[in-house]
């Protein structure tokens, strides 16, 4: 479902005298469906990084990374700005370490909304965020509001929901059980695996190594790249 080849990612800091800093050197991977690929490394190696250029966040320095939306094949590297969005509507999720979300609009609408970009009238979506939200132990007390003054963990649970509920084909993971408890972490396990079952393909990363070793099908290795270079003259 994604096939990566030759990717480099080369960052230009313009206020700092126009120093080029290497993140990602020729990375190359495949993964497909029931996949649960686990981006390992130290802090640096480029690890959110790759997922933000695999979301279309980052535009890579070099080489491709296509990804199959239906019977077709997309090059992110290459692709349009309508393509990338019609990516994200209908084939790839991404679940950030961040919740951002267009304010007082209500938890439950937040994490309905995927499914009504994709069509889905608006009950039966916002019932099927009840059920995530439930699942993952949001209390319904809070689904009225809107999530900027939930606690971190609240937070997480409802990015997850939200990142979950569209039923994408590929679900990109940026530390999903962070800011959790044992019993939540237990719940978001579950899920993974029930996504990983579901033929989804999940690219992650994953510091708690008892959560990666629970989920993880592979992992791929990353180095951190070369020093930061002066800019060409």
């Amino acid at each position: 479902m994604i096939e990566v080849r030759g990717l480099h990612k080369l960052f230009t800091l313009h206020n700092q005298g126009g120093i080029r800093l290497p993140v990602l050197e020729d990375v190359h991977f495949d993964a497909g469906p029931g996949d649960c690929l686990v981006l390992a490394g130290p802090s640096g190696a480029g690890k959110s990084t790759l997922l933000r250029c695999l979301y279309g966040n980052y535009l890579p320095t070099e080489g491709s990374i296509r990804m199959r939306q239906g019977v077709q094949w997309v090059d992110i590297a290459q692709a349009t700005e309508q393509q990338i969005l019609a990516l994200r509507r209908q084939t790839v999720a991404y679940v950030s370490q961040f919740l951002r979300v267009i304010p007082r609009v209500s938890t439950l609408d937040v994490v309905a909304e995927p499914l009504r970009q994709r069509g889905v009238p608006a009950e039966p979506a916002r019932d099927r965020a009840a059920e995530l939200l439930t699942r993952l132990n949001v209390p319904e007390r809070l689904w009225s509001l809107a999530p900027a003054t939930f606690s971190g963990g609240e937070q997480q649970r409802v990015n997850i929901a939200r990142g979950l509920i569209g039923g994408h084909p590929i679900l990109l993971l940026d530390e999903p059980t962070a800011s959790l408890d044992a019993d939540n972490r237990a719940v978001v396990i579950e899920l993974i695996r029930e996504a990983r079952a579901d033929c989804r393909c999940l690219i992650g990363i994953f510091h708690d190594e008892a959560a990666r070793d629970a989920v993880a099908t592979r992992l791929l290795p990353l180095q951190a790249a070369a020093p930061a270079m002066a800019a060409a003259r």
